[in-house]
C-alpha cells in the first residue's frame, strides 16, 4: 500500500513498526488476539480482492472477530457486520507535548486495574496485553487508579495515542488533558508525531482535542466483522 501512513495507519503499523506483535498471511494482518482485535487488508476495508478476505478469514478463524478501520468494508458473502461505529482522526503535529509529574507508568501489576478502569469508562478496545504495544500512564489517587493514556498503533513516524480514560467521579479536573500531553512528551522524545482516534459522537471529547491543537485529518469507520463459520 503506497500514501500516507495515516491513511491505513493498521496496516503500516502491522507490517512495520509493530511486525513482531503482528499475525500476517499473504494481503492480510492483525494484532495477536490478547493484544487486541484490530486487522488490515492491504488493499484497505473497501478491497474486493477474495484472496484478501480469504487471508483474514484464516487470521481471524472460523467465527472469530476482528475489527478494521478505514473505509465501509467490501466483505464478501459469509462475512457478518456486527458493528459500526464513525469515528474521526486527529494528527497531532500542532499540540504541546508536555511531561507530568504526576503521571506514572503503568506495567503488568496495573493491568488488573487498568482493564477495570477500561471496563467503566469504555473508551474502544483494550485487552490483557495492550498495554505492550506502548508505554501507558497513569493517576493514581490514594492508591487508586483515577485516570490514564497510552500509546497503541504506531505506524512508520507516528504513534497513537489511545485508551484516554478517567474514572467518572474524577472528570473535569483536566487529567485526560494532562496524560494525553505527557504521553505526546514520550512520543516526540522518539521524533514520531502523535495522533489519535475518537468517536464522532464525542463532542466533548472532539474540542478538548481541537483546543489542544490537534487537527483533523479525515473520519473513518471503525467495522466489527465476524468471519464465516465453518460448514
Amino acid at each position: 500500500m503506497t500514501g500516507h501512513p495515516l491513511d491505513s495507519p493498521l496496516w503500516c503499523a502491522l507490517t512495520g513498526p509493530h511486525r513482531e506483535f503482528a499475525q500476517v498471511r499473504g494481503a492480510a494482518a492483525r494484532y495477536r488476539p490478547d493484544l487486541g482485535p484490530f486487522a488490515a487488508l492491504a488493499g484497505g476495508p473497501e478491497t474486493t480482492d477474495p484472496a484478501a478476505w480469504a487471508d483474514l478469514a484464516v487470521l481471524a478463524g472460523p467465527g472469530g472477530q476482528v475489527v478494521l478501520s478505514g473505509a465501509e468494508p467490501a466483505h464478501p458473502a459469509g462475512w457478518e457486520l456486527v458493528g459500526q461505529d464513525r469515528g474521526l482522526q486527529f494528527e497531532g503535529s500542532g499540540v504541546d507535548a508536555l511531561p507530568d509529574a504526576d503521571a506514572v507508568a503503568l506495567g503488568a501489576d496495573d493491568v488488573p486495574e487498568m482493564l477495570d478502569l477500561v471496563a467503566r469508562t469504555r473508551p474502544g478496545p483494550f485487552r490483557s496485553g495492550t498495554r505492550l504495544l506502548g508505554g501507558y500512564l497513569g493517576v493514581r489517587l490514594g492508591g487508586a487508579l483515577i485516570a490514564m493514556a497510552g500509546q497503541r498503533m504506531r505506524p512508520p513516524g507516528w504513534t497513537e495515542i489511545s485508551a484516554v480514560c478517567t474514572d467518572p467521579d474524577h472528570r473535569g479536573k483536566g487529567l485526560a488533558e494532562r496524560l494525553v500531553r505527557a504521553v505526546a512528551a514520550g512520543v516526540r522524545a522518539r521524533g514520531e508525531v502523535p495522533f489519535l482516534h475518537v468517536a464522532a459522537v464525542n463532542t466533548g471529547a472532539v474540542r478538548l482535542y481541537e483546543r489542544m491543537g490537534f487537527t483533523l485529518r479525515r473520519e473513518v469507520v471503525f467495522s466489527a466483522l465476524r468471519a464465516p463459520r465453518e460448514g
